[in-house]
């Protein structure tokens, strides 16, 4: 949940409403601002705005605004001309239906990385990198997504399964242990049946990965580490997922490359070896030939029995 959207939700005194009011209608005003001035400008006494942030869950008036802010700033400086519910209109042609998703899906990458914190990929690469299995739970399109990245770790070598069948996530949370490391997806981060089982995956000692909007949610409250996903879409008032499905299909990319760079040299001879013992396909596309090897050296790596 958006931490503006835990603000219209929750039940405040008339000053602590007072309060509210005042860094929503403009949140530049409180970024340079004392307790002092922006209680004497909401007409209230500084203990207000303490209040006001511990009923929101921050320890104090400092880091709520850090949090606020960097929401705010987030949610005004992406995707201004473009709405990720609504990106074309009824009599839009072809071209410029095709111009606008274009738009929207280069405009959610770049929003998505901006998410990124580097603390946050880090931890996320070493603990796929470090686990001797990976599992997936999910739903929905984002299954589909997930799965392409299974594929493309278990070619690198990485035991990695998505959890598929319904009924049975929770059979599939109890294999887990220390050595797993789970990838919990949901735009929300409150996906009921994730909720469920992430007491069984801290019982069980898996490591876990979140990937889920932005905002306090269940999920990056118990994750060790979390990755966010562009946060632009509502839940079902919109054409299509287009920016969540772009956005997950981008961290799960970034993720595979990044587990991919820890032993480059071995993964490359790895992929290349094998390609070129089993597949057989032909082009006519010059660019597909592969007359061209890169410089990675193939005599180490071992084809499987």
């Amino acid at each position: 949940m958006l931490l503006t959207e835990q603000m219209e939700e929750t039940t405040f005194s008339p000053a602590e409403k007072n309060v509210i009011h005042y860094v929503m209608a403009d949140y530049t005003k409180i970024e340079d601002t004392t307790v002092k001035d922006i209680a004497a400008k909401a007409f209230v006494h500084p203990s207000t705005l303490i209040r006001v942030a511990k009923k929101l869950g921050f320890r104090g008036w400092n880091d709520f605004k850090a949090a606020f802010l960097k929401e705010q700033y987030y949610l005004h400086n992406h995707f201004v001309q473009t709405d990720a519910n609504l990106p074309f209109a009824e009599n839009d042609s072809l071209l410029t239906i095709a111009q606008k998703i274009a738009s929207l899906e280069q405009g959610t990458i770049a929003d998505t990385l901006s998410l990124v914190e580097h603390k946050q990929l880090q931890k996320a690469t070493e603990l796929l990198y470090q686990a001797r299995q990976i599992k997936i739970f999910t739903s929905n399109a984002n299954l589909l997504i997930s799965q392409d990245f299974a594929l493309k770790m278990r070619r690198i070598e990485k035991q990695t399964s998505a959890a598929e069948i319904i009924g049975e996530q929770v059979y599939e949370a109890y294999s887990t242990d220390e050595n797993t490391c789970v990838l919990l997806i949901s735009y929300t981060g409150e996906n009921k049946m994730l909720k469920r089982i992430l007491p069984i995956l801290k019982q069980q000692g898996a490591n876990i990965i979140a990937l889920s909007g932005i905002g306090e949610n269940t999920l990056t409250r118990f994750a060790d580490c979390h990755l966010h996903l562009a946060t632009r879409e509502k839940l079902y008032s919109k054409i299509g997922s287009y920016a969540t499905s772009t956005s997950l299909a981008y961290l799960l990319d970034m993720l595979y490359s990044t587990v991919f760079a820890k032993n480059y040299q071995k993964n490359m001879a790895h992929l290349i070896a094998i390609g070129k013992e089993y597949d057989d396909r032909t082009s006519t596309s010059p660019v597909m030939h592969e007359n061209h090897s890169p410089k990675i050296q193939v005599t180490d790596a071992v084809i499987p029995n």
